[in-house]
């Protein structure tokens, strides 16, 4: 046959396709590099291309098992020749100082500080998934507020004819101590880039209708005269509150009753790229962060150390065992299934009903420009206090959008990746009675998440639509948020009661300790593991680690609203280093 005729851009014979300059033959890679003529060749393999050679097993009986050496496996991994029956001999106890379970925010934190405390320490990590930060403290999973009170109402309840803002103060002083410690280790070069993490987001309040209105006034009246909240701005003016949140105002009925506070020192967080920052100083200063291994068992040895038994999917044993002078859990909602094996006695009475949430997810830019701020509303009557819907500008992964939320969800859960079974596995007798009547106590709430459950896609664009009047549906997605669990316990006066904040339950002795339950969660994550380290170690101790803390944490063993002066300036300091306000 004869030969086709070369293509109008190749130059014939004489191309350099046929040449062979190198002199190297067949060696020759004339397909390589990005030659046009070549294209077709380098986008398919044919039968004789080297990549679609192999030996054939049937002319090679000595290739080992896995076709990877040239030796065939003698027996199991442990020795001998049973046929991989054998169980591999259990490798030796490891003793360490602490261990930390989970790789959330709050065993990053933990783990950071014990490090720079006692650096010789040996101190190692857990995490049963493939990286730090995939529950609750993952960017998509929270809410991603800096958690200050500076907007959000359920730190500021109505009482009588006044507001209570004493929540509030407490939540914005340990929001400080988080600022004050991310800026220490900025400065510290333990922190490269702050702005992966924080970025500068002014915080509104949004409150609709004469009752809200008046709330808002009294609430900003009280918060404005208060050093860790001033600045604080109020207006009902629609000009004003155009300039603060285009977005919400734009295509707002004239009719419509509304007031905003603004507050410029308002920030957004992404947890999750914290804590992996948090991660790689943890490991910078020598601590052990092992992914894949999940600890599975533990219990107390007479010598008060935590014996403690670790599964990972190696090729010996398949678990291990650590033994551990103290441990932290910090599991999210598998922290009380562990805290539960531990058999100590305060943990007794306890037990955790998980909540999930959605969020609408708005990523057209031409939206999400309009609205740089976060801005919280209040909850609905029934609701709990961490439904209050708010629409917050978030940057995730470097991603500039906008959230609405959250609508209340169900599942049996105690993690986002965790077993339908964790509820059920958590039921005690111990437990039953504090729980049903904490349930009887809150059977609003149960409506509550019923409604929400039943509530159809039009139901929730429409709560959308009080907040964004211009929304269009094809610009807004549902996305699936974190677990929380929410904890019911004893109560002396109540026999149970259901509990929205954190708690740090710890033996007697200090030697286990574990977080449970939400809001404010990882904004106070310094605060909390500071209070950790006090219940959990003794006075001495404390007392010999304190000039470090307060190298670390100028503030510490202080209440920066008792001395305005020195909060301006440590305010100042802090907003240097992380390019905040």
């Amino acid at each position: 046959p004869t030969s086709p005729a070369p293509r109008p851009n190749s130059r014939g014979p004489s191309s350099r396709l046929h040449r062979d300059p190198t002199g190297l033959g067949a060696m020759s890679a004339v397909e390589g590099g990005s030659d046009r003529a070549g294209a077709e060749r380098r986008l398919s393999t044919g039968a004789s291309d080297p990549v679609n050679e192999r030996p054939s097993m049937r002319m090679n009986r000595g290739l080992s098992t896995t076709g990877m050496t040239g030796k065939k496996a003698g027996g199991s991994a442990g020795g001998g020749s049973c046929f991989g029956f054998c169980k591999p001999p259990q490798p030796p106890v490891e003793e360490v100082d602490v261990v930390l379970v989970g790789g959330g925010v709050m065993s990053a934190t933990v783990g950071l500080l014990l490090k720079q405390l006692e650096p010789t320490w040996k101190i190692v990590m857990y995490e049963r998934l493939g990286a730090m930060a995939e529950e609750s403290s993952n960017g998509w999973n929270n809410a991603g507020t800096g958690h200050s009170a500076l907007c959000e109402p359920n730190y500021t309840p109505s009482k009588g004819d006044t507001v209570d803002v004493s929540k509030a103060i407490t939540v914005n002083e340990n929001w400080q101590l988080s600022r004050q410690y991310w800026a220490y280790l900025r400065t510290a070069g333990l922190l490269k880039d702050p702005q992966s993490f924080i970025d500068n987001t002014p915080h509104c309040t949004f409150a609709y209708g004469e009752d809200q209105i008046d709330w808002l006034k009294k609430r900003h009246g009280l918060l404005s005269k208060h050093p860790l909240f001033e600045g604080m701005k109020y207006s009902e003016d629609v000009a004003e509150m155009k300039k603060w949140c285009p977005l919400m105002m734009e295509g707002r009925d004239a009719k419509d009753k509304v007031a905003l506070t603004f507050s410029e020192e308002g920030t957004d967080v992404d947890f999750g790229a914290l804590t992996k920052d948090l991660g790689k100083a943890f490991m910078k200063l020598g601590g052990n962060l092992l992914l894949f291994h999940t600890v599975t068992a533990l219990r107390k040895e007479s010598s008060g150390k935590w014996l403690l038994t670790v599964q990972k999917n190696d090729l010996g044993a398949k678990t291990c065992q650590v033994r551990s002078k103290f441990v932290f859990c910090g599991a999210g909602g598998w922290a009380l299934l562990l805290l539960q094996k531990s058999g100590i006695p305060e943990i007794r009475g306890f037990m955790g009903f998980p909540i999930s949430g959605e969020f609408l997810v708005c990523q057209n830019p031409d939206v999400v420009h309009k609205h740089p701020t976060k801005v919280y509303g209040k909850a609905a009557i029934g609701a709990p206090p961490m439904s209050v819907p708010h629409l917050d500008k978030r940057i995730i992964g470097g991603k500039h959008m906008l959230l609405f939320g959250p609508f209340a969800g169900f599942s049996p859960r105690y993690l986002k990746t965790g077993s339908l079974l964790d509820l059920f596995k958590s039921i005690r007798p111990h437990n039953l009675i504090p729980a049903a009547a904490a349930g009887l106590q809150n059977l609003d709430l149960t409506v509550y998440l019923v409604k929400q459950l039943l509530a159809t896609d039009a139901a929730k664009f429409s709560e959308l639509k009080n907040f964004v009047p211009t929304a269009k549906p094809e610009d807004w997605l549902l996305v699936t948020a974190g677990q929380r669990v929410q904890i019911m316990k004893k109560d002396p006066q109540k026999i149970g009661i259901l509990q929205f904040g954190t708690e740090v339950v710890a033996a007697a002795d200090g030697s286990i300790c574990c977080l449970l339950g939400a809001s404010p969660g990882a904004s106070t994550a310094v605060q909390v593991a500071l209070d950790v380290l006090a219940k959990c170690f003794s006075k001495p101790q404390m007392e010999a680690w304190s000039p470090k803390l307060k190298e670390m944490i100028t503030s510490y063993g202080t209440k920066l609203s008792d001395d305005p002066a020195l909060f301006k300036s440590i305010h100042a300091k802090t907003a240097a280093a992380l390019n905040i306000k």
